[in-house]
């Protein structure tokens, strides 16, 4: 099986990654079950067809430390230019030309690579047209503001709808290149 880059994360129908301060709080359901599908999007069965999460520096010092005991066997790459005091193992500083590094990284034997966020990271790899699946969490909310998921003057990308599903009102749509 060929490794795949894909780029997977929640936003509100408006758009936004997370609000203003880097909270992820309004990323949750409704307690209305009535359109939910037979087959749902299981996080955890994504993240073990995973061995290589890329992330960027604000979604690193926003995310809650727990959620690295998730990521412990993962391999992350932190997209950065500042000077950090890292004490995990598994946790390596890049930069410069992070999408070739990742190219390379991808025609190595291992499983899949997850662009992980945020939107300046994201925006690098789209530009680039690099990512092979795209994996959209639809949250029902209206943020009204906060990070935006894509920035401007991205390329066309034409996608090709391979699943999807709703739990909750949360919809998750995973896309292909066509």
């Amino acid at each position: 099986m060929s490794r795949k880059i894909i780029f997977n994360l929640a936003m509100s129908i408006d758009g936004y990654i997370s609000d203003e301060d880097g909270g992820f709080d309004w990323i949750v359901g409704e307690d209305n079950n009535s359109l939910d599908t037979k087959g749902q999007f299981e996080f955890n069965k994504f993240l073990e067809t995973c061995d290589t999460i890329v992330m960027g520096r604000k979604s690193y010092e926003d995310i809650p430390r727990e959620t690295f005991d998730e990521f412990s066997d993962k391999k992350i790459y932190l997209v950065t230019n500042k000077k950090l005091n890292i004490n995990k193992d598994n946790v390596e500083i890049i930069n410069g030309d992070i999408v070739g590094k990742i190219l390379n990284l991808k025609k190595e034997e291992g499983k899949n690579i997850w662009i992980f966020g945020g939107a300046i990271l994201a925006d690098t790899f789209i530009k680039s047209d690099v990512i092979d699946e795209y994996i959209i969490g639809i949250i029902p909310c209206i943020l009204g503001k906060g990070r935006k998921l894509f920035l401007e003057n991205n390329p066309t990308i034409n996608l090709h709808l391979k699943n999807y599903s709703f739990s909750g009102g949360i919809a998750v749509l995973t896309y292909t290149k066509r």
